[in-house]
């Protein structure tokens, strides 16, 4: 697509999608991070990869073991 724009029209679009950022609204990073570890921290009890699975319910468990003579 950009090849067949010329240097002037790719220059407008990208002057657009600029103009579009410039008016996007920011929060500062230590709200997002703080908003983040409660998020994280409220679904860490019920998370498997940090409190287990249990043998009778983990689907992934060996059936039975191989053995090589």
């Amino acid at each position: 697509m950009a090849r067949d724009m010329s240097d002037k029209e790719i220059l407008k679009m990208e002057l657009d999608q600029l103009k579009k950022e410039v008016n996007t609204p920011r929060t500062p990073v230590g709200v997002n991070v703080k908003e983040t570890i409660d998020f994280v921290e409220g679904l860490a009890p019920e998370d498997p990869l940090i409190k287990g699975v249990p043998e009778d319910k983990n689907p992934f468990k060996e059936k039975g073991g191989c053995i090589i003579t």
